[in-house]
């Protein structure tokens, strides 16, 4: 070979490595080489130091979590389809959380799910009877948030406060803490636990919206027995939190999350949780005997507003007044009358009917309470042994018999009043409407105005009005002269008997 050719060959090869290493090194920078390019990205400077108010409750919420997540549990429950027949799928406005989320498009089991709390190491949990409520033989399951799962049995339900134990074989079980839900005010921050649709150990934070509320969703068949006295919050709950854990911020738990106010069956701002004071004590029950042992007072009550507080004469809306007494009932027994207005129980305040019924609810039967009632214009205090329902059975009958009636003239039994300040006729009752309302006298509600100041406080047509105050009513005259003697702004009480039979005390304002 040439000396020529050697130097084409040699020019030609290293051409060769010079073209290679600018493909492999891309062309980039000057020069080359087969060293990998640093990259930096993002700012290169320290990071402040954070606001040290806001690092201690960043911690304090951690805490919080680590402590409460293993104390709440997942509940799947497979339900009987058998069982479910004929029973509602909760209502227009309020939702329970359970339903079962899951519907299958055919009959047969169904599969829901819910949330529950740990009460013992040994493994009692609690939850909310619509979340097990109609499951199958074997049919529940608890999964802990380390994975494991547990066949439960039902210890026991209470349909009327919505809460359920069940029980899982297992030892040394991370125990939720219960706090004191009397203690709880609004604006309190608070955090909710559970297992909303389908997602495990859960965690959202909101504050305590109002207290004593009552949304009318576990009483489905208006028995009156159903105990409503929620915290309502504004933490996020969607379905499956329902029997989850509401926590305070010492991670204590002061609520049974049970229920949401929806329209589309979603969090849309608001939830409902049992305090637990409540829940402590149907637990407890619940382990020990099965069901739950509770007082009752036997009474029909109504909040009482600004102008049953006027009618009455209460210097402000406070207390519960009686709208009827239960035969052979506690109340009967210690002289409780139609028309008394309870202010307190033991000393504690009930200003709503599902206040009363809660802090009743938590003495057992044969325990006395004593209460605080407005009759008349004075305070007077009754003793009241409780009884357990079973000798509730029926309402009192009002005594509406006069001792010696008066006759009615003939001319009054066809009169029509129209009473056109209170919005209403009445007439006066003949033989056969004494008859069929079961009272000797009255005036029979003819016709309600729209709208107008009877309507507007309950009175329909078909009631018989008893009395205006204290005065029984003999025809529509004695009426009308007893409401032209109210001056403008006036309240007085009228003493109503319904179509239902039942007597109640209906206040009504003359207006301005």
């Amino acid at each position: 070979m040439s000396t020529r050719s050697v130097i084409l060959a040699v020019v030609l090869v290293s051409l060769g490595i010079v073209f290679g290493v600018i493909l492999v090194s891309g062309l980039k920078g000057v020069g080359v080489s087969f060293a990998v390019q640093d990259v930096t990205i993002g700012s290169q400077k320290a990071p402040p130091k954070a606001n040290a108010t806001l690092k201690a409750l960043n911690e304090a919420y951690q805490e919080i979590a680590r402590n409460v997540n293993p104390t709440v549990v997942y509940i799947t429950v497979k339900t009987d389809p058998e069982a479910k027949e004929g029973t509602e799928e909760g209502g227009q406005f309020f939702h329970r959380f359970f339903g079962p989320e899951f519907r299958m498009p055919r009959r047969g089991p169904e599969l829901g799910a819910g949330s529950g709390v740990v009460l013992s190491t040994d493994g009692y949990v609690l939850t909310n009877h619509h979340v097990v409520e109609n499951a199958a033989s074997n049919g529940i399951t608890v999964r802990l948030p380390d994975t494991r799962e547990f066949q439960a049995r039902l210890i026991g339900s209470d349909q009327y406060t919505d809460l359920a134990v069940i029980k899982v074989q297992a030892t040394d079980l991370p125990v939720a803490m219960l706090g004191n839900s009397d203690q709880v005010e609004v604006g309190h921050v608070v955090f909710a636990f559970g297992n909303p649709l389908g997602l495990s150990s859960t965690m959202t934070q909101g504050i305590v919206s109002a207290l004593g509320r009552q949304i009318r969703i576990i009483d489905d068949q208006n028995t009156g027995y159903g105990i409503e006295n929620f915290i309502q919050t504004d933490a996020a709950v969607n379905p499956g939190n329902s029997g989850g854990a509401l926590v305070d911020i010492n991670g204590t738990v002061i609520g049974i999350n049970t229920a949401i106010a929806t329209t589309n069956a979603r969090y849309q701002g608001y939830s409902f949780a049992i305090p637990m004071n409540l829940a402590k004590k149907v637990a407890t029950d619940l382990i020990k005997y099965g069901k739950v042992r509770r007082g009752f007072i036997g009474v029909q009550i109504q909040n009482v507003d600004a102008v049953t507080a006027k009618a009455a004469g209460l210097e402000k809306a406070r207390g519960v007044i009686v709208q009827g007494i239960n035969k052979n009932s506690a109340g009967e027994g210690a002289g409780l009358q139609l028309g008394d207005i309870i202010l307190s129980v033991d000393g504690v305040e009930v200003n709503t009917a599902n206040a009363l019924q809660s802090v009743v609810a938590s003495r057992y039967p044969g325990e006395t309470v004593s209460l605080k009632v407005y009759r008349n214009k004075k305070m007077i205090e009754k003793k009241v042994t409780l009884k357990p329902r079973d000798d509730e059975e029926t309402t009192v009958a009002a005594n509406d018999a006069p001792a010696s009636r008066r006759p009615t003239p003939s001319d009054e039994k066809a009169a029509v009043e129209d009473i056109s300040s209170l919005g209403l006729k009445v007439r006066g009752l003949d033989d056969r409407t004494r008859k069929a309302n079961d009272v000797e006298r009255g005036v029979l509600v003819e016709e309600v105005e729209p709208f107008g100041p009877a309507n507007s406080r309950g009175l329909v047509k078909g009631d018989v009005i008893i009395s205006v105050g204290d005065r029984p009513m003999q025809s529509p005259s004695e009426f009308r002269a007893e409401v032209d003697r109210l001056e403008a702004g006036d309240a007085v009480m009228l003493r109503v008997k319904g179509s239902d039979k039942r007597v109640r005390y209906v206040a009504v304002e003359k207006p301005r």
